[in-house]
Protein backbone atom coordinates (compact mmCIF):
# COMPACT_ATOMS: atom_id res chain seq x y z
CA UNK A 1 0.00 0.00 0.00
CA UNK A 2 1.55 3.25 -0.66
CA UNK A 3 2.35 5.70 1.40
CA UNK A 4 -0.03 8.72 2.31
CA UNK A 5 0.29 12.24 2.77
CA UNK A 6 -1.05 15.17 3.57
CA UNK A 7 -1.17 18.63 3.06
CA UNK A 8 -2.24 21.83 4.79
CA UNK A 9 -3.89 24.71 2.67
CA UNK A 10 -5.45 27.81 4.17
CA UNK A 11 -6.38 25.90 7.71
CA UNK A 12 -7.13 22.83 6.14
CA UNK A 13 -5.95 19.33 5.70
CA UNK A 14 -6.09 17.09 2.47
CA UNK A 15 -4.76 13.38 2.57
CA UNK A 16 -3.31 11.97 -0.25
CA UNK A 17 -2.07 8.68 -1.93
CA UNK A 18 1.30 9.82 -4.39
CA UNK A 19 1.43 7.11 -6.91
CA UNK A 20 5.29 7.52 -8.85
CA UNK A 21 4.43 7.06 -12.76
CA UNK A 22 8.11 5.72 -13.96
CA UNK A 23 9.42 5.24 -17.35
CA UNK A 24 9.02 1.12 -16.65
CA UNK A 25 5.68 1.56 -15.90
CA UNK A 26 4.88 3.88 -19.12
CA UNK A 27 6.97 2.45 -21.72
CA UNK A 28 8.09 -1.13 -20.18
CA UNK A 29 11.88 -2.39 -19.73
CA UNK A 30 14.12 -4.92 -21.72
CA UNK A 31 16.11 -7.18 -19.33
CA UNK A 32 19.47 -8.90 -20.58
CA UNK A 33 19.96 -12.62 -19.53
CA UNK A 34 23.74 -14.35 -20.06
CA UNK A 35 23.68 -18.52 -20.49
CA UNK A 36 26.65 -20.66 -20.60
CA UNK A 37 27.07 -23.25 -22.94
CA UNK A 38 25.22 -25.82 -21.05
CA UNK A 39 22.12 -23.22 -20.73
CA UNK A 40 22.75 -22.55 -16.83
CA UNK A 41 22.16 -18.56 -16.28
CA UNK A 42 25.10 -16.75 -15.04
CA UNK A 43 25.62 -15.50 -12.25
CA UNK A 44 27.16 -11.59 -11.89
CA UNK A 45 30.59 -11.52 -9.44
CA UNK A 46 32.96 -9.69 -8.64
CA UNK A 47 37.00 -10.20 -8.51
CA UNK A 48 39.57 -8.78 -6.20
CA UNK A 49 42.50 -6.22 -7.57
CA UNK A 50 44.41 -8.64 -9.08
CA UNK A 51 41.55 -10.54 -11.06
CA UNK A 52 42.45 -13.91 -9.50
CA UNK A 53 39.88 -14.39 -6.39
CA UNK A 54 36.57 -14.72 -7.71
CA UNK A 55 34.08 -12.46 -4.84
CA UNK A 56 30.59 -14.11 -5.16
CA UNK A 57 27.79 -11.38 -5.17
CA UNK A 58 26.98 -10.37 -1.82
CA UNK A 59 30.39 -10.30 -0.96
CA UNK A 60 31.40 -6.87 -1.62
CA UNK A 61 30.50 -3.78 0.52
CA UNK A 62 30.94 -0.25 1.65
CA UNK A 63 32.88 0.47 4.69
CA UNK A 64 34.23 3.86 6.48
CA UNK A 65 37.41 4.18 7.89
CA UNK A 66 39.53 7.10 9.62
CA UNK A 67 42.28 8.81 8.38
CA UNK A 68 44.86 6.08 10.09
CA UNK A 69 43.15 3.04 8.79
CA UNK A 70 40.60 2.54 11.93
CA UNK A 71 37.04 1.05 11.21
CA UNK A 72 34.14 3.80 11.97
CA UNK A 73 30.88 2.78 12.89
CA UNK A 74 27.99 4.33 11.24
CA UNK A 75 26.63 5.50 14.34
CA UNK A 76 29.76 7.70 15.18
CA UNK A 77 29.34 9.83 11.88
CA UNK A 78 27.31 12.88 12.54
CA UNK A 79 26.40 15.42 9.52
CA UNK A 80 27.73 19.10 9.93
CA UNK A 81 26.98 21.91 8.12
CA UNK A 82 29.71 24.45 6.25
CA UNK A 83 30.61 26.46 9.74
CA UNK A 84 30.74 23.00 11.62
CA UNK A 85 27.53 23.56 13.42
CA UNK A 86 25.45 20.42 13.93
CA UNK A 87 23.02 19.77 10.85
CA UNK A 88 19.09 19.36 11.26
CA UNK A 89 17.26 16.42 10.51
CA UNK A 90 14.09 17.75 8.17
CA UNK A 91 11.45 14.61 8.87
CA UNK A 92 9.96 12.77 6.13
CA UNK A 93 7.12 14.47 4.13
CA UNK A 94 5.24 11.44 4.96
CA UNK A 95 5.00 11.76 8.26
CA UNK A 96 4.15 15.34 8.93
CA UNK A 97 1.88 18.04 7.60
CA UNK A 98 2.77 19.85 4.29
CA UNK A 99 1.97 23.72 4.07
CA UNK A 100 0.57 24.50 1.18
CA UNK A 101 1.67 28.49 1.24
CA UNK A 102 4.39 29.55 -1.76
CA UNK A 103 2.81 30.14 -5.15
CA UNK A 104 5.42 30.06 -7.92
CA UNK A 105 5.68 30.99 -11.55
CA UNK A 106 5.82 28.00 -14.43
CA UNK A 107 9.56 29.74 -14.80
CA UNK A 108 10.60 28.80 -11.35
CA UNK A 109 9.45 24.72 -12.49
CA UNK A 110 11.38 25.08 -15.73
CA UNK A 111 14.44 26.06 -13.93
CA UNK A 112 14.61 22.46 -12.21
CA UNK A 113 15.23 19.16 -13.12
CA UNK A 114 12.25 16.99 -12.59
CA UNK A 115 13.28 13.50 -11.07
CA UNK A 116 10.48 12.08 -10.12
CA UNK A 117 6.61 12.18 -11.09
CA UNK A 118 3.79 11.34 -8.58
CA UNK A 119 -0.26 11.28 -9.22
CA UNK A 120 -2.32 12.08 -6.25
CA UNK A 121 -5.02 9.47 -6.50
CA UNK A 122 -8.17 10.52 -5.46
CA UNK A 123 -7.21 14.00 -4.55
CA UNK A 124 -10.02 15.52 -2.72
CA UNK A 125 -11.81 18.06 -5.21
CA UNK A 126 -12.10 20.37 -3.02
CA UNK A 127 -7.83 20.39 -2.80
CA UNK A 128 -8.12 20.05 -6.70
CA UNK A 129 -10.39 23.48 -6.79
CA UNK A 130 -8.02 25.81 -4.20
CA UNK A 131 -4.80 24.92 -6.11
CA UNK A 132 -6.71 25.97 -9.24
CA UNK A 133 -4.48 26.72 -12.28
CA UNK A 134 -1.51 27.71 -9.89
CA UNK A 135 1.42 25.71 -8.70
CA UNK A 136 2.52 25.66 -5.33
CA UNK A 137 5.70 24.26 -3.85
CA UNK A 138 7.47 23.02 -0.89
CA UNK A 139 10.28 20.75 0.63
CA UNK A 140 9.96 16.91 0.11
CA UNK A 141 12.03 14.15 1.68
CA UNK A 142 11.16 10.96 1.03
CA UNK A 143 12.78 9.97 4.42
CA UNK A 144 14.28 11.75 7.03
CA UNK A 145 16.95 13.49 5.71
CA UNK A 146 19.46 16.52 6.00
CA UNK A 147 18.38 17.44 2.58
CA UNK A 148 15.34 18.32 0.86
CA UNK A 149 14.14 18.30 -2.85
CA UNK A 150 11.49 21.23 -4.49
CA UNK A 151 8.43 19.43 -5.01
CA UNK A 152 5.72 21.46 -7.27
CA UNK A 153 1.96 20.81 -6.82
CA UNK A 154 -0.56 21.78 -10.04
CA UNK A 155 -3.82 20.77 -11.60
CA UNK A 156 -3.92 18.71 -14.79
CA UNK A 157 -6.51 17.40 -16.95
CA UNK A 158 -6.78 13.83 -17.89
CA UNK A 159 -9.73 12.39 -20.09
CA UNK A 160 -11.89 15.35 -19.24
CA UNK A 161 -10.48 15.38 -15.45
CA UNK A 162 -8.98 17.50 -13.31
CA UNK A 163 -6.05 15.75 -11.74
CA UNK A 164 -3.45 16.51 -8.93
CA UNK A 165 0.14 15.71 -9.51
CA UNK A 166 3.41 16.30 -7.41
CA UNK A 167 7.03 17.07 -9.42
CA UNK A 168 9.90 16.68 -7.01
CA UNK A 169 13.14 17.74 -9.04
CA UNK A 170 16.49 19.33 -8.66
CA UNK A 171 17.31 23.06 -8.65
CA UNK A 172 19.35 24.09 -11.47
CA UNK A 173 21.94 26.28 -11.01
CA UNK A 174 22.93 28.97 -14.04
CA UNK A 175 25.91 30.49 -14.51
CA UNK A 176 25.53 34.46 -16.74
CA UNK A 177 27.83 34.43 -18.91
CA UNK A 178 28.22 38.45 -20.56
CA UNK A 179 30.95 40.33 -21.94
CA UNK A 180 31.80 43.15 -19.73
CA UNK A 181 32.01 45.52 -22.88
CA UNK A 182 30.81 45.42 -26.79
CA UNK A 183 33.43 44.52 -28.77
CA UNK A 184 33.34 46.40 -31.91
CA UNK A 185 34.61 44.70 -35.58
CA UNK A 186 37.64 45.76 -36.55
CA UNK A 187 36.69 46.45 -40.74
CA UNK A 188 40.64 47.03 -40.93
CA UNK A 189 41.85 48.82 -44.27
CA UNK A 190 38.78 48.31 -46.39
CA UNK A 191 39.74 49.93 -49.69
CA UNK A 192 36.51 51.97 -51.24
CA UNK A 193 36.15 51.10 -54.50
CA UNK A 194 37.45 52.67 -57.19
CA UNK A 195 35.42 52.98 -60.45
CA UNK A 196 38.43 54.69 -62.22
CA UNK A 197 39.18 51.54 -64.23
CA UNK A 198 35.57 50.49 -65.28
CA UNK A 199 34.90 51.02 -69.07
CA UNK A 200 32.59 53.51 -70.35
CA UNK A 201 30.96 51.67 -73.29
CA UNK A 202 30.01 55.00 -74.77
CA UNK A 203 33.22 56.31 -75.61
CA UNK A 204 33.78 53.61 -77.61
Amino acid sequence: MAKGMTFAFNGTEFTVEPVKIDRRKLYGWSEIHAFDDDGNECVLVATDASGTVVIPKGGVGLGMVSGDGKWVARSQIKTVTTDGRDAVMTPSSYGKVNLLAEKVAMEQLLDCSITSFYHLRDADPALIALIGDDIYTFAYCYRDSYETSPAFLLVSEINGKRELFMLVGAENVFEFIGLNEIAVADEGDVEDDDDSDDIDFSML
